[in-house]
């Protein structure tokens, strides 16, 4: 059976027609700032198809918070509320953290009361050094890279209203987890939840990440697409590397280009595309949206899952 049989497919323009009421709750220059380097996204995008997604989001959220009221009355006391939690998933290079930080920001506006976090799961990822002890340094991103027990500890005690909670910080730049240094959690209306892994189910686990999840998205393309993205991005990387010594791609950045980009698409398809078909697409089947993005990151499908 068709994964996407589950799915209402909608073109751009029905998509944008089902909610026309709201405007872009920020400007052109902001929507710039918070894009990655290698995505393209313009007022319209946010007018056609992110507003129409933020109103259906409200919706999924009126009726968390109508059955968890039930709930409570169900069981004759009161009930804490619990944080609404959104995950964003797809392939690396695909644009889903421009997704995810263009969602904190307009639900941050839309809903002003509400307190609206992003963090990424690469923040679990195992420190270089761990992943070189256990032999799969070469499978960074798979999911054996993760500290998946550490990441639903976390995601857990979210839901259960903890406070102040840490997570490690990954640097691009340094291709690693910071030492020593730390993003705070602090008990958050809306969480949103950005990575590769999101919707996986890892061998082993009883509980899964998307099991926290009230809502998610997975943006999608073409693998032949994300790859042209994803190199495009690595000679954006070289570029801002040129003179930083402590940068991971320093001696890349100056050494004989053709190397790099070979030594790129080498990474492509011995890691990225082999744990893109056979870890995060399988995924896509459990998100409740799935943006689909053509040439130049243009959005121009949507799939709306039905039940």
């Amino acid at each position: 059976m068709d994964e996407k049989t589950n799915f209402y497919h909608l073109t751009r323009e029905e998509w944008q027609s089902f909610y026309r009421n709201g405007t872009a709750p920020l400007t052109d220059e902001e929507l710039q700032q918070i894009k990655s380097y290698n995505d393209t996204i313009s007022l319209q995008d946010v007018q056609d198809i992110y507003i129409p997604l933020t109103h259906l989001i409200n919706i999924y959220m009126k009726e968390y918070e109508s059955l968890h009221l039930s709930k409570g009355l169900f069981m004759q006391k009161f009930l804490p509320s619990s944080p609404f939690i959104i995950g964003v998933a797809g392939s690396v290079a695909v644009g889903k953290s421009t997704t995810a930080r263009l969602l904190q920001m307009m639900l941050s506006r839309i809903f002003k009361r509400r307190h609206v976090q992003l963090i990424t799961t690469d923040g679990f990822l195992y420190s270089t050094d761990e992943l070189t002890k256990q032999g799969i340094l070469n499978k960074k991103g798979f999911p054996e890279s993760y500290d998946m027990e550490k990441l639903l500890s976390f995601l857990n005690a979210v839901k259960n209203g903890g406070d102040n909670l840490k997570i490690p910080i990954y640097s691009h730049e340094i291709y690693d987890i910071i030492p020593g240094e730390f993003e705070t959690i602090s008990q958050p209306d809306i969480l949103i939840v950005e990575g590769i892994n999101v919707l996986q189910s890892p061998a082993n686990q009883h509980i899964y990440i998307s099991d926290f999840f009230d809502f998610s998205v997975y943006v999608d393309a073409d693998p032949k697409l994300i790859e042209s993205w994803y190199l495009k991005r690595f000679e954006d990387l070289l570029v801002l590397a040129k003179n930083d010594k402590t940068n991971y791609y320093y001696e890349y950045a100056n050494g004989p280009r053709e190397d790099a980009l070979a030594m790129a698409r080498r990474v492509w398809k011995d890691v990225n595309l082999k744990n893109l078909n056979e870890f995060i697409l399988p995924t896509r089947s459990r998100a409740d949206v799935i943006l689909h993005k053509a040439l130049n990151h243009e959005i121009d499908e949507i799939y709306l899952r039905k039940f």
